[in-house]
């Protein structure tokens, strides 16, 4: 009898000696939705261990207004075997979104809303700290500046970052805003880039989706985090 867990683990061995496999734990973002007013925006995310093969997913519900967690909006789920070769992890996800509908339901979750994209980043291995992008159905236009602080390293490695966001109307009226929170220092992430920036129903709120890198066993995990700004 063939070994499943014995054989998945093999291949990927024989994959990273190869260099076919990317070291440390790569998460694929799903966006889920607004609520239909845009007070509220959900997302997930999910993956497979980069050590145990184990399909894991979290989902997060965010208060855009109060740009943090709503009340029992974070929740998450790691299988309890590895997986099976041709398994991305998704499996896990569904499980975890089947399990908290209640979750979706109270703040009235819509799957279709996820609002109007406005920037999509280019996977270039380029990292930018300044992005341009352009509401061209209210002729708004936004620069975006991310500034990363970082404190330590290795184990003690800690950092935060903020968004110096600048928003030029149609008649040149300029505002400024600071997105995020300076004070929150999270450990082992070294790296920060804006991947996408949508903008809520009701256009009166944006959501940056942040890709973050942190240090791992074997090279770097890629996580995605949500900042909001409502104006």
């Amino acid at each position: 009898m063939i070994n499943r867990k014995t054989t998945v683990i093999s291949l990927m061995l024989l994959m990273r000696a190869l260099g076919t496999l990317p070291a440390g734990d790569t998460a694929t973002f799903v966006d889920l939705g607004f609520s239909p007013d845009g007070s509220v925006y959900m997302f997930g995310q999910y993956g497979i261990q980069e050590v145990f093969l184990k399909p894991w997913a979290e989902i997060f519900a965010v208060d855009v207004g109060r740009n943090n967690f709503t009340e029992g909006g974070r929740v998450s789920y790691t299988h309890d075997s590895a997986a099976v070769n041709g398994q991305d992890g998704s499996g896990a996800f569904f499980r975890l979104l089947t399990r908290n509908a209640a979750l979706v339901e109270r703040h009235h979750i819509n799957f279709l809303a996820r609002g109007r994209l406005l920037f999509v980043g280019v996977l270039d291995g380029i990292e930018r700290e300044t992005i341009e992008f352009r509401d061209f159905q209210k002729n708004v236009s936004y620069h975006a500046t991310l500034i990363t602080r970082i404190e330590g390293s290795g184990a003690n490695l800690r950092s935060s970052f903020t968004i110096e966001l600048e928003q030029t109307g149609a008649n040149d009226t300029r505002r400024t805003f600071q997105v995020g929170t300076p004070s929150v220092k999270r450990g082992r992430i070294g790296s920060y880039q804006i991947r996408r920036v949508a903008i809520a129903p009701g256009d009166n709120a944006l959501i940056f989706v942040i890709e973050t890198r942190a240090q791992a066993a074997h090279g770097q995990d890629i996580r995605y985090m949500v900042e909001a700004i409502r104006f």
